[in-house]
């Protein structure tokens, strides 16, 4: 019985000793670098502990004495460790998307489904959109949100509310049509923009797979061919 009541006590004096690492270094990252962390867990290499905060991933000791910024490498695997990690704490739940509030478009039988966040005036949407037209069996839901300025707002409503938003959109991102004025419809650019921040998405293009992963700018077809092949 007493045995039972020392193991006990020393496990939580363990985590409590832990708890308290984890205090310090937060503390002391914070106060350094002015930034916020989200979380922190200690990993398997070199007793490093990893630091994310809402912009990227550090490593640091058990004091937070010191920062390590960059991918950490597995050398038996290969494996980029921080590139994995990120991915997963970055991954987002394509089910939850509010597809009836994005454009849409179908290429063969559409059988797969990614969703863009994109800008009317991002030069590098359009050259996605031309990317994405030489993938065959996708269906392609693109939400629009105007980060560029004001011009940017004006395009997103006057696409989202022409007779055929679909069709505005396909003239505006491939022949340069610029969107006439339609008339004022209930359309979801705030909501979306909202979606935006709550997804950090803080650029435009944005590609988002069926598996949650996403693809932060530009991308070749034969880059996002390979994305959508992963399960």
């Amino acid at each position: 019985m007493k045995i039972l009541k020392l193991m006990t006590l020393v496990s939580a004096l363990y985590a409590v000793n832990a708890f308290a690492d984890t205090n310090e270094i937060k503390a002391n990252l914070e106060k350094a670098f002015d930034l916020k962390v989200e979380s922190i867990e200690k990993t398997n290499y070199g007793g490093l502990y990893e630091v994310v905060t809402q912009d990227t991933i550090l490593y640091t000791d058990e004091k937070g004495s010191f920062v390590i910024a960059g991918s950490l490498i597995d050398t038996k695997t290969l494996e980029d460790v921080t590139e994995a990690r990120m991915k997963k704490l970055t991954a987002i739940d394509f089910n939850s998307l509010p597809l009836d509030k994005a454009l849409k478009r179908v290429h063969g039988n559409g059988e797969r489904v990614l969703a863009t966040f994109e800008d009317p005036n991002c030069g590098y949407c359009k050259r996605l959109y031309s990317e994405i037209d030489k993938l065959d069996n996708v269906t392609v839901y693109t939400f629009l949100i105007p980060i560029l300025g004001k011009d940017s707002v004006k395009k997103t409503t006057n696409i989202w509310c022409a007779k055929d938003r679909n069709a505005a959109w396909s003239a505006w991102m491939k022949e340069h049509k610029t969107p006439t004025d339609a008339e004022n419809c209930e359309e979801p650019t705030n909501e979306i923009l909202a979606l935006a921040r709550k997804l950090q998405i803080r650029g435009t293009p944005m590609v988002l797979m069926a598996n949650g992963e996403r693809m932060n700018g530009y991308g070749s077809a034969s880059a996002i061919e390979e994305l959508l092949s992963k399960k």
